[in-house]
């Protein structure tokens, strides 16, 4: 199951850098989780500041 960011994004973009696949990149307002590339291992929600990140 793929991860989703929330509307609580600060758009920091530290869970881009976290991303091992890849699959995280600057959208309109915050940033975007490509569901297709995440393998859902959880880095991004581990280093999120604001707890924007979560499990569809």
């Amino acid at each position: 199951m793929a991860y989703k960011i929330s509307d609580g994004c600060i758009s920091c973009g530290t869970c881009a850098g976290a991303c091992p696949m890849g699959a995280i990149s600057e959208g309109d307002g915050k940033y975007e989780i490509n569901a297709d590339t995440c393998i859902s291992c959880g880095a991004c929600a581990g280093e999120c500041p604001v707890g924007a990140i979560s499990e569809e």
